[in-house]
């Protein structure tokens, strides 16, 4: 590790993502002795506030990583198959948040709690994924049961926030309830294919030709990748909702040995990155309006299918925008000094 700190650049550092992995760094104390906010040419001269310090943001150019220790990528996957490798040939260890290099053999796909050994593989080609929001909180979740008993099959539906769209898709859900109350003959329809305010679609991102979405099939591979396990059986169904923050997730897993839901709760309850929610007589059980702005994966209503001779269900939520993505994102590089730079 630098006593004198790292040069770490935020690349889409004007997005909601971008942003917080700009207040993650900081809430997380990360020794940052440079850092650079690059985006488009229309954010140049935005200025964001960093440990009491105002950073101005650059254009991102192919000269934008001279010098950069560690560089987190989260403007779209366009933007990173063209400069992730650009600043990885510069020198920076890369740790990219969109989909563009998340299935490639030679690129780790991590979540820390789950594969942080697969960190080392940076070397290959000096970039790290980070894997889809939704598929992050639930392995967090999984990953005790999967060491403990083994995993067969996952069953996942997904009710995810608007703001896994970006920023346009919050301000619509916004204005869309603003005109229902006004009682507005239009609403405005542009993120998403029908109106999501008070609705829930059965479609994020583009269908494939199997019927799925790409959402749901990167649920799929990515968690057989991130358990090194292609004998998972894992399917998905991911559906939008109006909620600003915080996806949540029915998950139904088949396991190769027997486990109660005692022993269930008691592993989620010592797991890192998880807090158990589960008191029924209290009424307790995970909320995206209390996962949002929180570190941890919150699991609940954990019970037997009793449909099936090992099956169990639980419910899975977490912030999106923060474990989904910056919070993600900034343990890696955290592992990334402690032991390897």
């Amino acid at each position: 590790m630098k006593s004198a700190g790292y040069s770490v650049a935020v690349v889409g550092a004007t997005g909601a993502v971008g942003n917080e992995m700009i207040a993650t760094l900081a809430a997380r104390g990360f020794p940052v002795a440079e850092l650079r906010l690059l985006a488009s040419a229309r954010s140049v001269g935005k200025t964001y506030e960093f440990k009491g310090k105002e950073y101005a943001v650059a254009e991102l150019t192919e000269d934008s990583f001279a010098g950069v220790d560690i560089a987190l990528f989260s403007a779209g996957g366009s933007i990173s198959e063209v400069f992730a490798p650009i600043a990885a040939a510069s020198g920076a260890v890369v740790i990219d948040n969109t989909n563009a290099f998340r299935m490639e053999e030679d690129v780790p796909l991590v979540v820390p709690e789950v594969n942080p050994g697969a960190i080392a593989d940076y070397k290959k080609r000096g970039i790290i994924a980070n894997p889809n929001c939704s598929t992050i909180q639930m392995v967090v979740a999984l990953k005790p049961i999967y060491d403990e008993v083994g995993i067969r099959r996952i069953v996942v539906s997904t009710y995810q926030a608007v703001s896994g769209s970006g920023k346009k898709a919050i301000d619509e859900l916004e204005k869309q309830v603003l005109a229902l109350f006004n009682q507005e003959s239009e609403l405005p329809v542009n993120v998403y294919p029908h109106q999501i305010a008070f609705n829930c679609l059965p479609h994020i991102d583009v269908f494939l030709e199997n019927g799925y979405s790409k959402e749901e099939m990167k649920m799929v591979r990515e968690t057989k990748k991130i358990f090194a396990d292609d004998g998972i059986g894992v399917t998905a169904t991911a559906v939008r909702v109006p909620v600003f923050y915080g996806h949540s997730e029915s998950v139904n897993i088949e396991t190769d040995e027997k486990i109660t839901v005692d022993e269930v709760r008691e592993l989620m309850a010592r797991a890192p990155g998880v807090e158990l929610v589960d008191d029924l007589a209290e009424n307790r059980y995970p909320l995206a309006v209390e996962a949002a702005g929180q570190d941890a994966t919150l699991v609940g209503r954990i019970r037997e299918d009793e449909s099936i001779a090992n099956g169990i269900n639980l419910w899975v939520v977490a912030d999106n925008i923060r474990k989904g993505a910056a919070l993600n994102a900034v343990q890696i590089a955290e592992i990334l000094i402690r032991e390897y730079l």
